[in-house]
């Protein structure tokens, strides 16, 4: 599991602006794929340097530039001879990032969390950035997982849908699509999750389930930190506050933000779910201490009046008239015996047995 904040110490001390990756570095070299595309026709090329994207930012057809890889940075500072703001390419480069929407007036930042499945956990964060400006959407992965976007580009070359009819806002929409219904998948994965929890905590609460419920409880934040921001950016994208989104594309984002909506009331319900799980789960342990309790506490209630009688006929009194008793022995082991049994009787009458 993910820890929820990143080490930032790497940017302690340095002036605002100051490109420095913090996140999860990948072995891969970064690639850079560049799709400008219009309603005729599509052209796609695989570039080393950022400097052959420029041209189609500005031919007036779409232009995507996407861009797997974050960990060199000398890369991404290319793009501020594009005019892209320093900070916005400090956060780029800073996986640990809200997710969040800023207007720069000529192009739009969003900042995503993509949810990924990963070996050996159930699933890992991915940091998505977008850059939307009038004819070109820049996004940026940081190419640790596989193309989450591989659909849309060969919806895209592929003509399909009205993807190459519609202009770069359709394009970030349909960029933020999937990322938004990927939350679906490891819902699905977390439910089924709670529901064998319940079945574990009533049938067998051992400390394991105890382990179990914690790095559930962990994911479920990290989901939430990722969710929760994420409805105030489709919402504020859907409002069509910058001339960048049109109404077209506000339909299509209204649909997103309801998805946005179902995946927040999930993991609440979720959390809701596992907080009952660990009740159950506590007083499943409480019961059974009372259990184990209460049949020493009979054990005991039995054995006292037994010890009393074992006490009694120990003492070493020289004229104890049932000493000298030929039966005297079986009497007081019959009499023991029948005191345990009448206590017996008496308890399962109660039922306490």
């Amino acid at each position: 599991m993910e820890n929820v904040l990143k080490s930032r110490s790497a940017k302690s001390g340095l002036p605002p602006g100051t490109l420095v990756h913090i996140g999860e570095k990948s072995d891969r070299e970064i690639r850079i794929s560049i799709l400008d595309y219009n309603e005729d026709g599509c052209e796609e090329r695989g570039i080393t340097a950022l400097k052959d994207s420029f041209y189609y930012m500005d031919s007036g057809s779409v232009t995507w530039i996407d861009v797997q890889g974050l960990h060199e940075i000398e890369i991404i500072k290319e793009f501020s001879e594009k005019g892209v703001h320093p900070l916005v390419l400090e956060d780029i480069v800073n996986t640990d990032q809200r997710p969040k929407l800023e207007d720069f007036g000529d192009y739009l930042y969003v900042v995503l969390k993509m949810l990924r499945p990963q070996e050996g956990k159930h699933f890992g964060v991915e940091q998505i950035s977008l850059i939307i400006g009038s004819y070109f959407v820049i996004s940026f992965q940081e190419g640790i997982s596989s193309d989450i976007f591989s659909q849309v580009k060969e919806r895209i070359k592929n003509g399909k849908g009205r993807i190459r009819s519609m202009g770069a806002d359709y394009l970030a929409y349909a960029l933020i699509d999937p990322v938004v219904d990927n939350y679906f998948t490891i819902l699905e994965d977390i439910g089924e999750r709670v529901e064998n929890l319940e079945d574990m905590v009533i049938t067998n609460p051992a400390p394991e389930t105890m382990r179990r419920i914690q790095r559930l409880k962990r994911e479920l934040i990290l989901l939430r930190k990722a969710a929760w921001p994420l409805r105030e950016v489709i919402a504020a994208l859907e409002r069509r506050d910058s001339q960048l989104v049109s109404n077209q594309v506000a339909v299509y984002l209204r649909d997103v933000y309801d998805h946005t909506i179902q995946i927040i009331d999930a993991v609440e319900a979720y959390r809701d779910m596992l907080a009952g799980v660990l009740d159950i789960y506590l007083s499943s342990l409480s019961n059974r201490m009372n259990e184990v309790i209460k049949f020493l506490t009979i054990i005991g209630t039995i054995f006292i009046p037994l010890t009393f009688i074992a006490g009694v006929y120990g003492m070493n009194f020289q004229h104890m008239p049932e000493l000298r008793w030929h039966s005297g022995y079986f009497a007081c082991l019959a009499l023991m015996l029948g005191i345990a049994l009448g206590m017996l009787v008496y308890f399962k009458r109660k039922r306490w047995l």
